[in-house]
């Protein structure tokens, strides 16, 4: 499985989770951290139960930060005939923009352009991004057809050439690791007890039965065990690797799909995104993400070791050649390429092509009694976790069921606030020069809601944390500070791609690298 050592002195606050792991029976142990375990962990809390969740690596380390970064309804979806999914994903996508997470996820308009010899012809986009826009009782406004020169003035690099129409509507995007990591914050808060590079050894057994698992702190080695009446695996690509721990016979029961994006740093600024067709039912994306625009992504069977998955140069020329379709090759030239990066999106197992796999997830539950859970997808993460959930109350064999109370239908994540409001109130904080530089108030607004509050307060108390990371980026030395103290972050990865946005943007210099890793020494 994928695992960290990082080898220093552990904080009082972590020796503190530890402790707690080891003190009596928890009724629910999540090994797994994605953003799946992090939604069921959540879930469990709310439901009264007693939850520990450990991860290997960081939380959302791996696939659960590596994806397209969309919160949709699922456009290609319709193509399939699956108008009842396309449905139930915008329910979810407006529960998320509305009222769980608007200081999180942020609309965006998606153009979808129609070229001449292109796979869909402008009537039938056109139809289809108005029954889109129905599906979410156009709450977004009706997806409708606009002309080529309209869509440039949104899309300044929008290639013309064969270009007949333009459709659009609209979707949400967010910044995964940011949403992830405030899923854990708000399960931690519900009353979880969690602990990132913490990978699972072996599982405990009692007269057959997983009880717990045996666990190593991968921060300074020591080796605990934790106790529970139920385990449940959600480990991502992992899944079967943890299932063969329960049973060395057990059959793979789910196949993977590598996921590839590159981020690049356009000329000039996008106002939408690109939903661009490559064929009858795939699309790839052009989207506007922490200023620079994200490309992607790839859909190819993958059997290697998943912690070692990355783009390759293949990988590289699919999306830059899929992108070229639509998007003028000034902005794809590769030297604008400023971070890269793949994900695995899990699949159940079964014949044909990943690109034709359903999206679903699938529950099942081994001969030791430890459930496993694989599969589904971002915007509807806090339905799978509902979900699951509602399996453990109803299952005779899941021994928590008449322990469980009925969880509220919508509780946001901390932070829940205006952008706008927290942005106006980080910039009237304080009086010129002290005043926060305005792009660095919006970009904490938009990453923290009003928790970025507490990262201000840090700066008052020191004025220096409220310099940036690197001059080209907005982020700022005191997010590092509250990532290490607030956030579990334990290596300069955490900090640099998933607590800030500084990787991801290209700015992660062996300088800045360095001065993370004495910031997180100093705890």
């Amino acid at each position: 499985m994928r695992t960290s050592t990082v080898t220093r002195p552990i904080s009082p606050a972590r020796e503190h989770t530890r402790a707690e792991l080891t003190r009596g029976t928890f009724d629910l142990l999540v090994i797994g951290g994605g953003i799946l375990g992090t939604s069921v962990a959540w879930m469990a809390t709310q439901a009264g139960l007693r939850v520990a969740m450990v991860d290997a690596g960081d939380f959302a380390g791996a696939t659960s930060s590596a994806s397209s970064k969309l919160v949709h309804g699922g456009l290609r979806y319709l193509q399939t005939g699956n108008v009842g999914l396309v449905a139930e994903n915008h329910r979810e996508r407006r529960a998320l923009s509305g009222s769980v997470a608007p200081h999180l996820v942020n609309p965006m308009p998606f153009l979808v352009p129609v070229y001449k010899g292109g796979p869909h012809g402008a009537a039938k986009m056109g139809a289809g991004v108005f029954l889109y826009s129905a599906l979410s009782a156009f709450g977004d406004g009706v997806g409708r057809v606009m002309t080529p020169a309209h869509a440039r003035r949104l899309v300044p690099d929008l290639r013309t050439d064969g270009l007949k129409a333009v459709a659009a509507y609209h979707d949400h995007q967010m910044n995964d690791s940011r949403v992830a990591v405030m899923t854990v914050r708000a399960a931690v808060e519900a009353g979880a007890v969690v602990l990132n590079h913490a990978p699972v050894q072996g599982l405990r057994t009692t007269h057959g039965r997983v009880s717990g698992a045996e666990v190593r702190d991968g921060v300074d080695g020591t080796e605990f065990g934790i106790d529970a009446r139920l385990v449940l695996n959600a480990t991502g690509p992992w899944i079967d690797h943890l299932r063969r721990m329960e049973d060395p016979a057990a059959e793979p029961s789910i196949r993977l799909s590598k996921g590839a994006h590159l981020v690049v740093k356009p000329n000039r600024p996008w106002h939408a995104a690109l939903t661009v067709p490559v064929d009858k039912y795939r699309v790839s994306f052009a989207i506007p993400w922490e200023d620079h625009l994200l490309l992607g992504t790839t859909d190819e069977e993958f059997t290697g070791d998943p912690a070692e998955v990355a783009p390759d140069g293949a990988d590289v020329d699919q999306i830059l050649g899929e992108a070229g379709t639509a998007v003028g090759a000034d902005v794809l030239d590769p030297a604008n390429i400023t971070y890269s990066f793949a994900g695995l999106r899990v699949l159940p197992g079964g014949p044909g092509g990943t690109s034709a796999a359903k999206r679903e997830t699938v529950v099942t539950r081994g001969r030791g009694g430890m459930l496993s859970v694989a599969g589904g997808k971002w915007t509807t993460y806090r339905h799978i976790g509902r979900t699951v959930i509602d399996r453990l109350r109803r299952s005779r064999s899941v021994p928590l069921a008449e322990d469980m109370s009925p969880t509220l239908k919508t509780v946001p994540l901390p932070g829940i606030a205006r952008p706008e409001a927290v942005a106006h109130r980080l910039t009237a904080d304080a009086e010129p020069p002290r005043r926060m530089d305005p792009l660095v108030a919006r970009h904490l607004a938009t990453h923290y809601g009003s928790v970025a509050l507490d990262i201000a307060d840090l700066v008052r108390e020191d004025p220096s944390l409220g310099e940036r990371i690197h001059p080209e980026g907005p982020d700022i030395w005191a997010q590092a500070v509250f990532a290490r103290d607030s956030e579990w972050a334990q290596t300069a990865d955490d900090v640099l791609r998933r607590r800030t946005t500084v990787t991801v943007r290209g700015l992660d210099t062996d300088d800045v690298r360095a001065r993370v890793e004495a910031l997180l020494a100093e705890r």
